[in-house]
């Protein structure tokens, strides 16, 4: 067998674009804008093979939250390693699922004490929008078969979740494969005009959905949200003041609410769950990204003991025969176990509170400049929109200011006129200064 070595880069990057076909990308991009062969991590930082390092900041696509090559994560691996690898979850189970889905439920205080395992983030998409159905069909109304979800909101790319995305882009080549589904306004504080508030656009797209479900609750199964952020979204932010609108609103009309936290659970907004800040507990709520500090794909759907109940019968069929081959995998589990530890031994949440401050000191900048509108925060995500007249290229600055930003030694990866960063919880004060230094220092060149 010929072996080719990974130690020059550009041979590394030329074998990835013949062989290796890219997520979330354009391939033809990629000849003007190389790949970046990484050759490891360490902390908050990726080192390329020539030794240039990146300061990452959106945690690796939003699922880094304690640094790269975490030596409590790596220890944690390590011991399950030399236990079992991995096992079937079907008719089996082991420690580490065990006790990531007692703790999970303790954090929700009991309210969602089940919990189902899967891979990505979509997946445990389509867990809770199949298990929705599927409660209704056992509960004596096939009829309850629709569902609703947010204008401009992002929940995953596999079919079902696809369906309940309103993200043009993702889905509008494949319109004809998805599911009809009812799309809401979003709360998105963006939209309010003088002399309101995020509280009152919450109310008034609280009010269009209280429309839909007086005429049509008898056929829909549930509404499913981002809570506070929709991220894929342009980091679309909303005031709390809505989930609790909207969870009143569910339980009036018998509709199951799914919160999708992938993006902003696990501490992202500030609490550990984004539902939290409105002190509701949703029907089901999903979790992938960082729930395994970046380590290995994990992703769950946590529900209540009255949907787990329905399902539980004598009858095979009545069961929820849904399956992934990694299922609960141990190494996984383990990793997320490593996370809550962490979470704990370092008081995490309450030690964000002071790292939003230090990164919103960082970004201070962003509201004065003229050529940036909406700047905003919820945690550790941060925001701004850079105004469409001030763009040169619109439809080339997305990559034209992630390529500005490499040059100064960061990973950011905006979403169209919209800039963000979300780095990992271990930031120095020093390293979140130099982060907002170095974006305002790639924003003048790409605007320049």
């Amino acid at each position: 067998m010929k072996v080719i070595s990974d130690s020059d880069p550009h041979s590394l990057v030329k074998r990835s674009v013949s062989a290796v076909w890219h997520p979330c990308t354009q391939m033809k991009h990629h000849e003007s804008l190389p790949l970046i062969a990484i050759a490891r991590g360490k902390g908050p930082w990726l080192y390329e093979e020539n030794g240039h390092a990146l300061l990452d900041c959106i945690s690796s696509w939003w699922t880094n939250l304690f640094g790269h090559s975490n030596p409590r994560i790596n220890q944690a691996l390590n011991v399950q390693l030399e236990k079992i690898e991995h096992v079937m979850l079907a008719g089996f189970t082991h420690p580490p699922v065990v006790e990531l889905s007692e703790r999970l439920s303790a954090l929700t205080e009991g309210h969602l004490g089940h919990v189902f395992y899967a891979s990505d983030g979509a997946s445990a998409v389509e867990i809770a929008l199949k298990m929705s159905y599927h409660f209704w069909q056992l509960n004596g109304k096939p009829q309850k078969k629709k569902f609703v979800c947010l204008e401009n909101g992002y929940h995953g790319e596999t079919l079902g979740a696809l369906a309940v995305t309103d993200v043009a882009i993702f889905r509008n080549a494949y319109g004809s494969l998805l599911q009809e589904v009812f799309t809401i306004a979003s709360p998105d504080a963006r939209k309010a005009v003088a002399g309101e508030d995020a509280d009152d656009v919450a109310r008034k797209s609280a009010k269009a959905l209280e429309q839909l479900l007086e005429s049509e609750h008898q056929n829909i199964a549930a509404l499913i949200i981002e809570p506070l952020v929709q991220c894929a979204g342009q980091m679309a932010m909303h005031s709390p003041e809505y989930l609790k609108l909207v969870r009143a609103l569910c339980d009036r009309y018998e509709i199951h609410l799914i919160a999708d936290e992938i993006a902003v659970g696990c501490g992202r907004t500030g609490k550990f769950f984004a539902c939290e800040h409105a002190g509701i507990w949703p029907d089901f709520l999903t979790l992938s990204k960082g729930i395994s500090g970046g380590y290995l794909p994990l992703s769950l759907s946590m529900t209540t003991d009255t949907i787990y109940q329905a399902f539980y019968s004598d009858q095979t069929q009545h069961g929820f025969l849904h399956s992934h081959s990694y299922t609960g995998n141990p190494l996984a589990c383990t990793a997320a176990l490593a996370c809550l530890d962490i979470f704990e031994s370092d008081q995490v949440l309450a030690n964000n509170i002071a790292r939003a401050d230090e990164l919103a000191k960082a970004f201070a900048w962003a509201k004065t400049d003229s050529r940036i509108e909406y700047w905003r925060q919820q945690g550790m995500i941060l925001a701004f929109d850079v105004k469409p007249s001030q763009i040169k290229n619109i439809r080339s600055f997305s990559r034209d200011l992630f390529a500005a930003s490499l040059q100064e030694g960061i990973l950011i990866r905006p979403i169209g006129n919209t800039v963000y960063v979300m780095p990992p919880y271990i930031l120095s004060a020093q390293e979140t200064e130099q982060m907002g230094s170095a974006v305002q220092r790639a924003l003048e060149k790409v605007l320049a």
